[in-house]
């Protein structure tokens, strides 16, 4: 695909509505923008990443203009129930029964990462929710390493994700602002992406004082954990018949650390395996790709919407 015409104009949007719906045993929220809009073009669904949330998305939907627009907290995510994983196959599901509650129709599908893992399984066991999708460096690892072994499930015993002990309480959003803004990954950040990714990555500390993270530790760690826990994926990812873009990051190391994200996680052949696959590759962006880059994902998105 050769670069498509900038993104439109940033407007400021009205803010979105919330809601509230019980899907696949687990309540979600998503978020809505312009639902009045929606019989007039083609929906667009975006799905997050591990650790994020639905409001990740801000400064990607500011770009986008006036269109019919949800954005979904996972399971475990932001102001969605919490619940550990166990297996990655739940995601998928939980946004089939999403969009068949909602009543989605032909609609556009951006996942990143494990959003992007989730939606292709959502699309091939609804077909007529999604007329294409857009991937952002989904997190699909080559056929044979799926069924590997990883870290104990059980956090209570055994070895501890490294997640798990990530800093769970802040003071406000600006102390987490704060705490990052010269870390990578989220030195790489757009400012104003980061400011969101913090601002609505926090929940009021139900013990005490400020605030904890929107997706406990213990719940993000259970994602990487199980990881690699559903290798059915690649049935979905050849069976699905609808055109199917992969937005990719920087070409990783021979030596990769399966938690460094300065580089894509997803496996080169992947494009391939579609029926109707192709590939965009960006080497000088890390995995965090709509963090860092909301105008180049969202001049993507709409090329790629009809």
């Amino acid at each position: 695909m050769t670069t498509p015409p900038a993104a439109t104009e940033a407007t400021d949007r009205q803010e979105p509505s919330e809601h509230r719906i019980r899907v696949n045993g687990v309540e979600l929220t998503y978020f809505e923008w312009d639902s009045a809009h929606r019989d007039e073009e083609p929906s667009i669904l975006l799905v997050h990443a591990t650790g994020f949330h639905a409001r990740v998305w801000d400064q990607v939907i500011r770009l986008l203009g006036p269109r019919h627009i949800i954005s979904v907290d996972q399971r475990g995510h932001g102001r969605s129930e919490k619940v550990a994983i166990s297996h990655w196959g739940a995601m998928g599901q939980d946004l089939v029964e999403l969009a068949t509650e909602l009543g989605i129709k032909g609609a556009i599908g951006v996942g990143h990462s494990m959003g992007g893992h989730a939606l292709i399984e959502a699309a091939t066991s609804c077909p007529a929710a999604f007329e294409r999708l857009l991937l952002i460096d989904p997190v699909v690892a080559a056929p044979d390493h799926y069924h590997t072994d990883g870290w104990s499930i059980d956090l209570a015993g055994g070895e501890v994700h490294p997640t798990a002990k990530r800093k769970n309480e802040f003071e406000s959003a600006q102390a987490m602002i704060d705490r990052f803004k010269d870390r990578p990954p989220f030195s790489r950040f757009d400012p104003a992406a980061l400011a969101d990714y913090c601002t609505y990555g926090l929940l009021p500390n139900a013990a005490g004082d400020g605030y904890q993270l929107a997706c406990p530790p213990v719940i993000e760690a259970s994602i990487y954990m199980t990881s690699r826990s559903n290798p059915g994926v690649y049935d979905s990812v050849r069976a699905l018949a609808a055109p199917v873009m992969i937005m990719r990051a920087k070409r990783p190391p021979p030596d990769r650390d399966v938690m460094d994200f300065s580089s894509s996680p997803t496996w080169p052949g992947l494009a391939d395996e579609f029926q109707n696959g192709r590939e965009v590759y960006f080497p000088d962006h890390s995995h965090f790709l709509p963090m860092e880059d909301p105008q180049l994902v969202a001049t993507y998105i709409l090329a790629y919407a009809p």
